[in-house]
């Protein structure tokens, strides 16, 4: 965004009334343009992928899935700012602060609310999310995750598989049935049969897991299994767009396009 535009947001939040209210909070700032809410987890996802907000304000605790659980779905490369809307919680408000994740008490104070925009517009117009902030941003928002709902999340490799520890129970997910990957820092969130499973690896040491694999990478944060791919749309400066077999649309940065040579040719 430039400093003249309007600034992209969208409302997730399943009470009516408080959605009702903070969009019409937003709604009365000119340099605010509100272009959706969401009641639900997978339709917020759903108008995300389709609008590309800039900035979301999300209740934590939803029927269906919380915040967090939206934010392990959305690739860090293309995911918007988050600020979280939560009833008071010392255990949340804590980790949040540890990690200068922002967020908003309930009931809504327009003056708090304001200053949150001012300093989303602020980080928006600088130079951090273009020069990898925006997977730090959401590495800060996992790490905030890990401190709320702990866990310890580890990784091996066990014969095609990858195990991945979440308190005392370990999954163990075959190669080829991983959907996509998603780097944020030193959290991977790793997509498989719908469902997200978060790990602590970095990027580099799960690639080398994985080399050999049709598991690539497509962007700085992302790496996808081809043979999930079922379209590939060409999109502007070189870069593509690819659907996956569950629906997820995932961009590939122009830097990795050879990485499609198997399934372009």
């Amino acid at each position: 965004m430039s400093a003249g535009d309007p600034l992209r947001v969208m409302v997730v939040d399943d009470e009516p009334l408080a959605r009702q209210l903070m969009v019409s909070m937003l709604a009365s700032d000119p340099s605010l343009e509100v272009v959706a809410e969401a009641g639900n987890i997978r339709q917020a996802k759903q108008l995300i992928e389709t609008l590309r907000p800039e900035l979301i304000f999300l209740d934590i605790e939803m029927p269906g899935g919380s915040g967090f659980d939206l934010v392990k779905t959305l690739q860090a490369d293309t995911m918007p700012l988050v600020i979280f809307a939560t009833a008071f919680d010392q255990y949340a408000l804590a980790a949040f602060d540890l990690h200068a994740v922002d967020y908003l008490l309930k009931p809504f104070d327009p003056t708090r609310v304001a200053e949150s925009v001012a300093r989303a517009r602020t980080r928006l117009l600088s130079d951090t999310l273009r020069d990898g902030g925006a997977w730090q941003s959401k590495g800060q928002l996992l790490a905030a995750l890990e401190q709320y709902q702990p866990q310890v999340a580890a990784g091996a490799v066990n014969a095609g598989k990858l195990a991945i520890t979440d308190g005392g129970a370990t999954t163990l997910l075959a190669f080829d049935s991983i959907d996509w990957v998603d780097a944020a820092g030193d959290y991977m969130c790793v997509h498989s049969d719908g469902k997200t499973y978060v790990m602590r690896s970095t990027l580099k040491h799960l690639e080398e897991k994985l080399a050999g694999t049709a598991i690539v990478r497509i962007h700085r944060s992302t790496l996808v299994n081809l043979n999930k791919v079922t379209e590939i749309a060409v999109l502007a400066k070189g870069e593509r767009q690819l659907t996956l077999e569950n629906g997820a649309k995932l961009k590939v940065s122009r830097n990795y396009r050879d990485t499609l040579a198997p399934i372009e040719r």
